[in-house]
Formats: C-alpha cells, structure tokens, sequence
C-alpha cells in the first residue's frame, strides 16, 4: 500500500460531510474515513458496509466499498479519486444528478426512524440541549465537534 496519503481519525476528525467534490456531498469524508481504514486509524469512525451514509453513496454510484478502499490505498489525490469513480460508474452521473442527490442527503433528517431517534437524544444529550440538531448532516458535525473537544 502507498502510504502517502494517511488521515488518522483518532487524532482529529473526518472532513464534514457538507464538503463536497466534483458536487458530491459526503465523498471527502468518505475518503478520509477509508484512508483511515486502510491505515488501521478509524477511531470510532465506520466505513463502507455498516455506514448507512456510506452505503447511499456506493447505491447512487454503483461502485462498491472494496473498490473504493482498493483505489484509496494506492495512494491516489482526492480529484484522483473523483476521476476513477466517474470511469466507474454504470451510467454517467451528470452534474444537476449529483447536486440533486447531495442537497437530498444533507437535508435528510436519518436514514431511518432509529437513526432519527439517535440524533434527537444525542441532540437534547448536550448542554445546552441542542434542539437546532435536525438533519444527519448537522448531527454529524456536532458529533465531530464535540468528539475532539468541543463544547455543544
């Protein structure tokens, strides 16, 4: 493996999942979380198959976790990346597809109504409670925040 590119997500946390490339939104995470996977230093953080987030990426793009984390590990740059996962793709994802299905996933408030559940205690957890915490995006972005340091 090349290991020319490490993110370590014990030390600090995975860009945002707002941060977008080539207009997708979450891909910069998930390539900072399988970086970290290929390194062994995910922390707490989950990649591919057990991440619900992950997987509604790989459906909308038709490639599959190994395949990503396969590329990851040979070293390649972010707009790399992108490239390879456009070569990859069934059909060609066009610009207004791939803005649609990033504004759909931001303002998604959870992938289901246990993952809606989790973000509301999560939410009302913090002091002060955190009532503005809607979306899975926003939790995220708490999580990280409080995750390294943070106060809510």
């Amino acid at each position: 493996m090349n290991t020319s590119i490490t993110t370590d997500l014990t030390q600090q946390a995975p860009r945002s999942p707002r941060v977008r490339l080539g207009g997708f939104a979450h891909l910069p995470r998930l390539i900072d979380k399988a970086r970290a996977t290929a390194n062994d230093r995910a922390g707490v953080y989950i990649y591919g198959r057990e991440s619900l987030l992950d997987l509604q990426f790989f459906k909308f793009t038709g490639i599959t976790p190994d395949e990503l984390l396969a590329k990851v590990s040979e070293g390649l740059g972010d707009f790399e990346i992108l490239e390879w996962i456009h070569t990859q793709t069934p059909y060609q994802l066009l610009p207004h597809q791939i803005d649609s299905w990033s504004t759909w996933i931001e303002k998604l408030p959870g992938l289901n109504p246990q993952v809606r559940a989790w973000i509301a205690e999560f939410s009302l957890a913090q002091s002060p409670p955190r009532t503005d915490v809607g979306t899975l995006f926003e939790y995220l972005d708490l999580d990280d925040y409080v995750r390294f340091g943070g106060q809510a």
